[in-house]
């Protein structure tokens, strides 16, 4: 699970922001909203973002997702440059380093990884756990003059001192030492827990131009999404869809398709040799089932509306988090969503998720509306200060003197600009070159 995250020097971010999914002292909706991680440590299941186009949502999720394949993916040539953008908007900030810092908790033990980077390297970083108190895992420098990585491990890890020159020799100037024991033979509790905390329980961000469909298809037909599951799930948001079948089908190919499939490896090596003997691909279609007065019909995926594709795709979204410990980024949830439909998507991952957590941007402001579902310690905004720097903050910050959280007051608030976050519009009159409006 994830307990904190904090950024600095990233795109539109100048000055460290940090994320919190450490809950407050309040009980409100305490059997809903919180997940009991350890001894004195009261987690969130959802974090809301709000605020204006351009204001750093997606930037702030961006930032995690840059985090995780840095760590997943690391490059083989030491002369590849790490692709992000500091700040841009001052010659300060470009050349600065940059720094990320995160805070997980994973198979019961907390960790807390710091790195600090610019785009020729990885200058710095450590990772620390508590079993029980605080320990150093690794302590990672680089020394930029004589581009040499040096790694010190702390007193409870054991190494021998071969892998640890096997692991300085693979952990590349641009890599982290996660990328560099990635490509190194031998065991080590701590750092493989980290690894697979990024690769197994953080997702990647999903947009709302990311498609899901194969994703959801093909682990509703490994079994490990379950077809009831998803079809309860769209039944009880009222699409009257009452089966999802999978039909299959081959189509011959010739061989010019065959090569462009080869050389853009869209598919795993066994399916490649397949398709080679056969001369043929499978295509897969999806089809809902409708139950209308007594009659059934059969429409395919392609006929649905966007709204329809879309919850089918969350359905499946909601199906693992309720039967796996995920952390799940999504930007502009709301996008082809009914607003009562989105209130359902949340409160069924609410209701029903253990210890799976949501991370979401969104615009929808009615959502403010609804104490019933909210905790005040689960919002947060993002706004451009006078700089262009995002700056983010917690409804939390804000005292009974700004806004009344036992009132309605919280969306009449937002909606007129008391908690800021919002765009600060002009008048509707443009002044054309022609000196028409």
């Amino acid at each position: 699970m994830l307990i904190n995250f904090s950024v600095e020097n990233y795109r539109s971010i100048k000055n460290k922001v940090s994320l919190t999914f450490e809950a407050s002292n309040s009980n409100e909706l305490e059997d809903y909203f919180i997940i009991n991680a350890g001894k004195d440590l009261r987690l969130l299941k959802l974090g809301l973002i709000y605020g204006a186009n351009a204001s750093g949502k997606t930037t702030l999720l961006d930032s995690l997702d840059f985090l995780q394949e840095l760590i997943l993916e690391p490059v083989e040539k030491k002369t590849e440059a790490i692709e992000f953008s500091p700040f841009l908007f001052d010659q300060e900030s470009k050349n600065k380093n940059s720094n990320f810092s995160i805070e997980f908790f994973q198979n019961n033990v907390k960790y807390i990884y710091n790195l600090e980077l610019n785009q020729n390297s990885i200058i710095f970083e450590e990772l620390y756990f508590h079993n029980p108190n605080k320990a150093l895992v690794f302590r990672r420098n680089t020394e930029s003059s004589k581009q040499l990585t040096k790694i010190e491990f702390g007193s409870k890890i054991k190494i021998n001192k071969s892998h640890k020159s096997i692991l300085e020799a693979n952990t590349l100037w641009n890599n982290t030492v996660f990328g560099g024991y990635i490509k190194t033979n031998f065991e080590s509790k701590e750092l493989q827990d980290s690894i697979d905390w990024f690769d197994n329980k953080l997702k990647p961000m999903i947009s709302s131009k990311t498609s899901l469909l194969g994703f959801i298809s093909s682990r509703i037909e490994n079994d490990k999404i379950s077809k009831n599951d998803i079809v309860e799930f769209l039944k009880k948001a009222d699409f009257n869809i009452s089966d999802v079948l999978i039909k299959s089908e081959e189509t011959e190919i010739d061989d010019e398709i065959l090569e462009f499939i080869n050389k853009k490896t869209l598919v795993s090596n066994d399916k490649l040799e397949k398709i080679r003997e056969t001369g043929k691909i499978e295509k897969k279609e999806i089809f809902f089932k409708h139950s209308l007065n007594n009659d059934n019909f059969l429409l395919s995926y392609n006929d649905e509306s966007q709204g329809t594709q879309r919850y089918y795709q969350f359905s499946g979204l909601l199906s693992l988090m309720i039967n796996n410990e995920l952390i799940v980024p999504i930007d502009e949830i709301e996008s082809s969503l009914h607003p009562d439909l989105l209130k359902h998507f949340i409160l069924s991952f609410l209701a029903n998720s253990k210890t799976s957590q949501l991370i979401a941007t969104t615009h929808h402001r009615e959502l403010l509306i609804e104490k019933d579902i909210l905790r005040s310690d689960a919002i947060w905004f993002t706004e451009k200060n006078d700089n262009g720097c995002t700056e983010l903050f917690s409804l939390d910050d804000f005292d009974s003197s700004v806004i009344r959280k036992d009132t309605g007051s919280i969306f009449n608030a937002y909606k007129t600009g008391k908690l800021g976050a919002v765009p600060s519009l002009s008048d509707y009159y443009i002044e054309l070159e022609n000196g028409s409006n």
